[in-house]
């Protein structure tokens, strides 16, 4: 399975070039703390990898989650659809700069999802919903990595 946030930058970048011929462009809310925002996504391609959306001019959502509280994503059948994850960065107690994601979900599984931290007074600071194409790419392992069809982003305000 796909591991890392960078390789985002580089699949975003097949929405700016693909043809005209989009999908619907599904949104996922974030909510903590009585707070919401609802985001477009950065990324949103069919299941091959082909007809992406157009990225909105600003596609990261912020929102303020104060202290530890936990951040719940809501996201749509569209996305609940194919598999997908949660990946995120945070910062430790002692200023290291930490990732995380959730399971891969299977489609149709699950449409939310609580991200607590670890109980270190851990700060969240980014956010990303990723859902799986079928576009599959060797992967350094010797196994195969799974392309992101669609990201959804969430930069965390303290």
């Amino acid at each position: 399975m796909h591991r890392g946030l960078k390789p985002l930058l580089a699949v975003a970048s097949l929405g700016l070039v693909a043809g005209c011929a989009a999908p619907s462009e599904p949104q996922v809310t974030f909510y903590s703390h009585g707070n919401s925002v609802t985001v477009d996504p950065a990324q949103y391609c069919d299941a091959t990898g082909q007809n992406c959306a157009k990225p909105p001019e600003n596609p990261v959502g912020q929102l303020r989650i104060p202290g530890r509280e936990p951040l719940q994503i809501s996201v749509p059948g569209e996305v609940a659809a194919a598999p997908w994850q949660v990946a995120f960065i945070y910062r430790g107690i002692n200023g290291d700069e930490l990732d995380g994601r959730s399971a891969v979900f299977p489609p149709n599984e699950r449409f939310a999802y609580t991200l607590n931290l670890p109980p270190d007074g851990a700060r969240l600071e980014h956010v990303e919903v990723q859902q799986f194409s079928a576009v599959l790419s060797p992967s350094a392992d010797g196994g195969v990595d799974f392309g992101i069809g669609g990201s959804w982003i969430l930069d965390v305000q303290q």
